[in-house]
């Protein structure tokens, strides 16, 4: 089974101390954003990519004329809120939700996840890495919640069937908890980019 992907890319990225919209913030010479991209073309599970931008990111719409993908506007209240609207704009069924600023994600960590979707049998999953892995290497932490007494963080990505009543009401969700630096590492402040790079570096 293959499902879309939809690109959460709406940020502004005002942590990053700069003017440019989060998904180009560049990485070792390249638009964060890009290497999300080439991990979901990459991706045996992921059949169509879809991006969701803002008011707030107009050169990253532009920017996507480039790529094979469609782009949505969405109305820029909060990121749970614009993935509804997106849902529900581009009628999607089944499909992985990912933030655009995720540099180390590959296509086989994707397929992985997609994986485990398709043996949960619940209508959504949420992947999550342990807290202990966020900080070892140095990454802000937002919002952390509990998983067998450890505090693991949300990543950004999420599987989830689009056909349910979603943006309306909590869906049933399985917790996919991946201990993998890949999935660890976001970029909201300039010491999360200097990680980044530092990480992409030694590939």
């Amino acid at each position: 089974m293959g499902v879309a992907a939809l690109v959460m890319a709406g940020g502004k990225g005002t942590r990053m101390g700069c003017n440019e919209e989060k998904p180009l913030v560049q990485v070792c010479g390249k638009p964060v954003i890009q290497y999300v991209l080439a991990a979901l073309d990459n991706a045996k599970k992921i059949d169509s990519i879809f991006v969701a931008v803002t008011a707030c990111t107009p050169k990253t719409a532009k920017l996507m004329e480039k790529f094979h993908v469609q782009v949505v506007e969405t109305p820029g209240n909060n990121y749970v809120s614009d993935m509804g609207y997106a849902v529900q704009a581009l009628k999607l069924g089944k499909f992985l939700a990912i933030a655009a600023d995720l540099p180390l994600v590959t296509g086989e960590v994707l397929d992985c996840i997609v994986e485990r979707y398709e043996r949960c049998g619940k209508p959504a999953l949420t992947v999550a890495v342990p807290i202990e892995t966020k900080k070892r290497l140095g990454m802000s932490v937002d919002y952390s919640f509990k998983m067998d007494e450890k505090d693991v963080v949300p990543t950004g990505i999420n599987v989830i069937d689009g056909s349910k009543r979603y943006g309306d009401e909590w869906l049933d969700q399985d917790i996919f908890l991946l201990d993998k630096a890949e999935l660890a590492v976001n970029i909201n402040t300039p010491q999360e980019l200097q990680t980044a790079e530092n990480m992409l570096a030694k590939r």
